[in-house]
């Protein structure tokens, strides 16, 4: 080896062996000429990442979330496990979960949608073994939960309430698509006993405006969520595929126009926070995850509705005006803002992860040209990668947030490893990046110092003059 390959390879080496939560400035390992004085820093690792990286990354999460979701019955003051259940106790919980998050909240629907499209792209199935089992344990100890809420009527504090009980799109809109989507993957027992009900709710028992709009009583007595575009429309769109039944996908197509026609700016092309029927023309809050909610829940849908019904051109078109209004946001790191068309707001984590896997998705759909969003989503994942630590745990997510009407509560949101937004959302868009990295339609160049998604289809490129 030349004394001049030998530096070449020891400056790659070093690049690759930097953690990915350093701070910069990173030279893209690429371009290997090092001495390229034309060639960047960048304050994240620019690079095209590879298959295996993302699955490393993809395990780590997974690791992670398998290790703190415990599926046992406990006593609810002294932590020890039941383990008769022949008779209901009163205080019997499910085991709390070490990183403050439950297996029946509506973002473990999210975290259940990400491991399957994982398992999918890398064709291992330990991504749906958590699947698996949360469900499994559903199914078994329903009957257990379902007796005590007879025997003690603790209602809420019942551990399976948002399964016995809903009483919001929350308790049953995610959980519901997530189960009719395990159902056609094969993984895990039949949940129809759960589906009948969130779907019931969503579809027939939801608080919706006059004109049949999902919609909520807080924290204005009438309101409108982009959030609630994912809340109830991906379980509406999979009860119409579980069924054929065209009046779930009506319903779906028509809540995604009707809140957008509510909500989207089409001069920024962003989805503004929520809505108030008191206060129609207030001021306008763009959160970054309302409009990754909408982004998903638009490519959610038109995974399962038919190209046939006449409401698949509309939501594809809306997608598309959506997706570059938000590839416009996009911060150099990568990432998007909290508030993202604000970009003195804090660069956050799920809204960005939404975002990556939606973009890289309509590409490998052929909804979007990957001649303009592959780049962009490349750099979303590499941007994300520096969010995954090396115990598996999705760093800087904004907690739970709500309507709100100024913008000191929306910049000033914690983030926190425990909030479980990020973790679905960085599963899908890793998962969504094996998959463009396969695609066998698009050649994937490296060129004057950046890169270049080019369709195996659009014509020979020459950089001859070069």
């Amino acid at each position: 080896m030349t004394s001049r390959s030998a530096l070449i390879a020891a400056v790659a080496a070093t690049l690759l062996a930097l953690p990915a939560h350093a701070d910069g400035p990173y030279r893209n390992p690429d371009n290997k000429s090092v001495y390229d004085a034309s060639e960047g820093t960048y304050p994240v690792p620019y690079k095209k990442p590879t298959v295996a990286e993302i699955t490393a990354a993809l395990n780590r999460i997974r690791g992670y979330m398998d290790a703190t979701t415990p599926t046992r019955v406990v006593h609810k003051d002294s932590g020890v496990q039941i383990s008769d259940f022949s008779k209901p106790a009163a205080d019997a919980i499910v085991e709390p979960s070490s990183a403050e998050w439950g297996i029946q909240i509506y973002e473990m629907g999210i975290v259940h949608a990400g491991l399957i499209k994982a398992a999918a792209a890398t064709g291992d199935r330990k991504f749906t073994a958590m699947t698996a089992r949360h469900f499994q344990f559903m199914a078994d100890k329903l009957p257990y939960f379902t007796a005590q809420e007879q025997q003690f009527h603790l209602q809420r504090n019942n551990s399976f309430a948002r399964v016995l009980e809903p009483r919001s799109l929350d308790d049953a809109g995610s959980m519901c698509a997530a189960m009719i989507r395990a159902h056609f993957a094969n993984v895990g027992p039949d949940m129809r006993p759960f589906i009948d009900v969130c779907s019931n709710w969503v579809y027939k028992k939801q608080f919706r405006l006059p004109d049949g709009t999902l919609a909520r009583q807080r924290p204005q007595a009438v309101s409108l969520w982009a959030d609630d575009m994912y809340m109830g429309v991906p379980a509406l769109a999979e009860m119409g595929h579980l069924t054929g039944q065209q009046e779930y996908f009506d319903d779906a197509v028509k809540n995604v126009m009707q809140l957008t026609q509510y909500l989207f700016n089409p001069q920024l092309g962003l989805y503004t926070h929520g809505w108030s029927s008191n206060n129609p023309d207030a001021p306008r809050f763009y959160w970054a995850r309302a409009n990754g909610w909408a982004v998903l829940t638009m490519s959610d849908l038109l995974d399962v509705l038919p190209k046939t019904h006449p409401g698949y051109p509309k939501v594809l078109a809306q997608l598309r005006l959506a997706l570059r209004g938000i590839a416009e946001q996009q911060s150099g790191t990568g990432l998007w803002h909290q508030m993202i068309d604000r970009h003195d707001s804090y660069l956050e984590t799920s809204a960005s992860a939404m975002f990556t896997y939606v973009i890289a998705h309509a590409i490998n759909e052929g909804w979007i040209s990957a001649a303009t969003y592959g780049s962009i989503a490349q750099a979303g994942w590499v941007g994300l990668n520096t969010r995954i630590n090396a115990r598996g745990q999705v760093e800087g997510t904004c907690v739970g947030t709500t309507l709100a009407s100024d913008h000191i509560y929306y910049y000033n949101r914690p983030t926190s490893v425990d909030a479980l937004h990020g973790y679905g959302p960085t599963l899908l868009a890793g998962a969504e990046m094996i998959r463009l990295l396969n695609n066998p339609q698009i050649d994937i160049q490296v060129r004057l110092r950046t890169y270049h998604y080019v369709p195996k289809d659009a014509g020979a490129t020459n950089y001859s003059h070069e």
